[in-house]
């Protein structure tokens, strides 16, 4: 990864870059229509800025068939994605902030900080792997595991699994979560999971919930058989 003191590029084509990459790690198709909806703006706006980052070489767009990061353009994102979860593990770890907020702080200050200042975050925590939610944190030289776990959804009445990864898009969400004590490692026991996309009931410590599929499958788990802890359970404010 390049380690650039003055960065050469916006705010604006990093956010881009950034949510261009997710969507490709997400399978999603990567439209005009797609980005426009992540990046909260027209659909008009995100084809302008699809041609400037065409321009620069940090995609490959064909009308009609979506946009792909080229190299230089996915070294972008990694080294923005770094910037972003080294600083959300830095204000959980060191600020006490919680797992619903740290991502609107980290997305202000993650175009802003320097390389050093990257560096020294990444050795007071020291040299993490994963962000407060799971996710992986991409390495100096532009480097990221892939992601971890299934979806909750995919798993079935009797099983009981471990938190490996939550996705962080809604705050609110994540708030319900922890109250009904969801955490990193933390296990889950599926009591019962309805047909025809109904609900499913789970048993976390002492206490049933009722959870929705598609809040469900917002939380990546893995077999508890199968579990290897990555890093320590913490429970969540």
């Amino acid at each position: 990864m390049s380690r650039n003191v003055n960065r050469p590029f916006s705010p604006s084509v990093e956010d881009y870059v950034k949510v261009i990459y997710k969507l490709q790690q997400s399978g999603e198709s990567v439209s005009t229509n797609a980005v426009s909806r992540r990046m909260k703006t027209t659909p008009a706006a995100a084809s302008k800025m699809f041609k400037v980052l065409a321009d620069m070489k940090l995609i490959e767009h064909t009308p009609y068939y979506g946009a792909k990061l080229t190299l230089p353009g996915e070294k972008v994102a990694l080294e923005v994605i770094r910037h972003h979860r080294l600083l959300e593990l830095y204000l959980h770890q060191a600020l006490g902030y919680g797992w619903d907020e740290v991502d609107a702080e980290a997305e202000k200050l993650e175009h802003h900080i320097s390389e050093e200042f990257e560096d020294r975050i990444d050795q007071m925590l020291d040299y993490p792997k994963l962000d407060p939610h799971g996710d992986p944190i991409p390495t100096r030289e532009g480097t990221i595991e892939p992601l971890r776990g299934t979806s909750l959804v995919d798993s079935e009445a009797g099983e009981t699994v471990t938190v490996l990864r939550v996705q962080d898009d809604d705050p609110s969400a994540l708030r319900f979560l922890a109250k009904m004590g969801v955490r990193l490692n933390g296990q889950i026991r599926v009591v019962d999971k309805q047909p025809f996309n109904g609900p499913l009931t789970l048993q976390i410590a002492e206490s049933e919930h009722t959870l929705g599929r598609e809040l469900a499958g917002q939380i990546f788990v893995e077999s508890y058989s199968e579990q290897e802890i990555a890093v320590g359970g913490e429970t969540w404010k």
